[in-house]
């Protein structure tokens, strides 16, 4: 299991993605929000790309967005891993066939109160399917154990596919122990190392519970 850092609830953005990158994190997870898809806002495009560029470790980019390709121009040359976008955003096929031509992953995310088999239609294309464990746009909720549900359907049907789960909200140190034996590829857990002076060693629990 791979864990990717989340910088949202950090008061520095720039401090916090240097301390990332000398961490054991396999990814720095970057959550995108324009305040319109969520509520809160905290990137426009060119933000986004002025501050990933001291990011040296490879990008998890979540973007909870209703125009996720005006964020994507602005971060193509960077070391991205996989692209998310939601489920329910306007222009959802679009946004996928147009992060496939640019030959990165394709996430998609899925909401606590959204049905699962929502994503029926786009599992022959998604790389990495992204269930939110807490409501989306805000750091520091705690996670809903309601979507092990969402989790179990998955790995019922993932053989036949070929996308990773990946869970991302509310993850530390008590609440991982839900996602044992659970056969999840990547988290995503953010104020539970950020707030740590000591980031390895809350990755290495996290890592450790698994």
């Amino acid at each position: 299991m791979k864990v990717a850092v989340s910088f949202l609830k950090s008061d520095n953005y720039v401090n916090c993605i240097k301390r990332i990158n000398k961490s054991k994190a396999d990814f720095i997870h970057v959550d995108v929000c324009d305040g319109k898809y969520v509520e809160g806002k905290n990137f426009t495009p060119k933000l986004l790309n002025k501050t990933l560029k001291v990011a040296k470790k490879k990008l998890d980019v979540h973007l909870m967005v209703n125009n996720p390709i005006d964020y994507i121009n602005e971060i193509l040359y960077y070391d991205i891993e996989t692209i998310t976008v939601h489920l329910s955003i306007p222009n959802l096929k679009e946004s996928i066939n147009y992060i496939n031509s640019l030959g990165l992953k394709v996430g998609i995310a899925i909401n606590p109160k959204q049905d699962i088999r929502m994503i029926d239609n786009f599992l022959d294309v998604v790389d990495q399917i992204l269930i939110m464990s807490v409501n989306p746009g805000k750091g520091g909720q705690s996670f809903i154990p309601k979507v092990l549900d969402k989790i179990d359907y998955l790995n019922k049907i993932k053989n036949k596919y070929h996308f990773t789960i990946s869970v991302d909200g509310g993850i530390n140190d008590e609440s991982i122990s839900y996602l044992k034996d659970k056969n999840i590829d990547l988290i995503v857990s953010g104020s539970f190392i950020t707030s740590s002076d000591d980031f390895n060693k809350q990755i290495k629990i996290l890592k450790d519970s698994i």
